[in-house]
């Protein structure tokens, strides 16, 4: 079922959202060679905490999970796409992708968003990936008008990555958001233009493309991470966006 947001809800969702990004903004500038994640992990909640906020990643259990998400915050390195578990020995090191990923209920409404940077001199290659996810991001944000499909956003996702010669992730999606976590519809990273559910005024969904230097296929560990199967570099963006009347509106600013 989605949940349409009233004008009302929306405007709290942007006052968390934009909390959100400052937070995310805030971490990346303590991502530094030979920090370690849990570190990170931990100046989050610190953050978090200090807005009047709560991580809604923290003891979250996703339908495919088997046991609930431990941390406030997901942090992936390297070929980890999603979901890493912040830990004491997982060292930041020079030439490293770090994603960061977090939610947060600011007044009782949920905002979601995720970036990707590298640590030190990375190599062109991962620069470009980089480059080919946020920019995949920002075409499918263009694309979050009233009366257009779902479809419509996983296939701007799917093209501009692929125009990069890199591998999107067909097999995690966005979602939608706001009273929870994770809501209807699910926003594939891969699709077919004019398929899936009409956007209509009031939904607020998170767009999450996601791709990876050498393949689309994923596997999943024990602390329910997904990593790349080759184990090659992988990115991954996020924002909420509001469907209204005429332009969307990006709830969680995005970070330049």
């Amino acid at each position: 079922m989605i949940f349409l947001k009233k004008d009302s809800e929306i405007e709290i969702l942007k006052e968390g959202g934009k909390i959100l990004s400052e937070i995310l903004k805030k971490v990346k500038e303590k991502s530094k060679p030979n920090v370690s994640t849990l570190f990170l992990s931990n100046y989050a909640f610190k953050l978090i905490k200090e807005t009047g906020g709560k991580p809604s990643f923290l003891n979250f259990r996703p339908n495919f999970a088997r046991k609930p998400f431990p941390a406030p915050i997901c942090i992936s390195i390297n070929e980890v796409i999603v979901h890493g578990v912040p830990k004491k020995n997982i060292i930041l090191k020079e030439g490293d992708l770090v994603s960061l990923d977090c939610g947060i209920c600011y007044k009782k409404l949920y905002t979601d968003m995720a970036i990707t940077f590298g640590i030190g001199k990375i190599s062109k290659k991962a620069r470009d990936l980089i480059k080919s996810t946020k920019e995949a991001l920002k075409n499918a944000i263009k694309i979050c008008r009233k009366g257009n499909r779902i479809g419509d956003i996983s296939f701007e996702i799917e093209r501009t990555i692929k125009k990069y010669r890199f591998f999107p992730i067909c097999e995690l999606c966005g979602h939608g958001v706001g009273y929870y976590v994770h809501e209807d519809p699910f926003i594939p990273n891969c699709g077919s233009r004019h398929s899936g559910e009409i956007l209509k005024n009031g939904m607020v969904i998170a767009i999450e493309p996601m791709a990876s230097l050498g393949t689309s296929k994923i596997i999943s560990n024990k602390d329910d991470e997904f990593l790349t199967a080759d184990r090659s570099l992988s990115s991954h963006f996020e924002a909420t966006i509001a469907i209204t009347k005429s332009l969307p509106i990006i709830i969680t600013p995005l970070i330049e």
